[in-house]
């Protein structure tokens, strides 16, 4: 992770720490760092344009511009960190799901500590999602029932099309359950959607059932 005092740069590294993010502005305090995940970049983003645009909500210390170590093709994500908090907040609330080079971002609060992924606690998988959910639709739907750490529509990477199932994590189990009990079995865009608890494949005991 860069340092408030470093300059824009990117960095070699083949593999994405685990991003989080918060659903609510006030609840990045507990974070301790301006620093944000932004992912869904488009191939072409570069960090000095990421600066122009982020800057226009305060002072970023640094950009960073994650690439792969070989090639130094962008991996589609990026780390930017301001100078305060209430910058990076500001970016969350304002910025989030918006267009840069003909895609939508996602950003997130970025999280040092993997074991909050790892865990499985708060992460809930969602199946039958209508092809039009997208990243936004997705997150503005689930964030009813708490605070959001991260959540994505997988799609197919040649068309970019939704593959019809998703993910989301929560920061607590109560909200993961709150939204299964509300939502599983809902309309969505008219489609029935099923919300279960995540479990890692080894762990499933109907692998099939939750196969899409």
């Amino acid at each position: 992770m860069s340092s408030p005092n470093e300059t824009t740069e990117t960095t070699t590294t083949n593999e994405a720490p685990a991003p989080s993010s918060s659903s609510n502005a006030n609840e990045g305090a507990s974070f301790h760092t301006p620093s944000l995940y932004v992912g869904d970049l488009a191939p072409d983003v570069n960090e000095s344009l990421l600066f122009e645009i982020f800057s226009a909500v305060g002072p970023v210390a640094s950009i960073r511009v994650c690439r792969d170590a070989v090639t130094r093709r962008s991996l589609g994500y990026a780390y930017v960190n301001f100078h305060q908090l209430a910058d990076a907040e500001r970016a969350l609330d304002t910025m989030n799901f918006s267009m840069i080079k003909g895609k939508n971002c996602r950003i997130m609060w970025s999280q040092r500590d993997p074991s909050l992924r790892r865990s499985g606690v708060g992460n809930i998988f969602v199946k039958n999602l209508h092809e039009s959910i997208d990243n936004k639709q997705l997150y503005d739907t689930f964030s009813l029932f708490g605070n959001i750490l991260s959540c994505k529509v997988v799609v197919d990477p040649p068309t970019g099309k939704s593959k019809g199932y998703g993910y989301v994590h929560y920061e607590t189990q109560e909200a993961a359950n709150a939204a299964i009990d509300k939502l599983d079995g809902m309309l969505i865009d008219g489609q029935e959607v099923q919300v279960g608890l995540f479990m890692r494949r080894h762990d499933r005991t109907d692998v099939f059932s939750w196969t899409n």
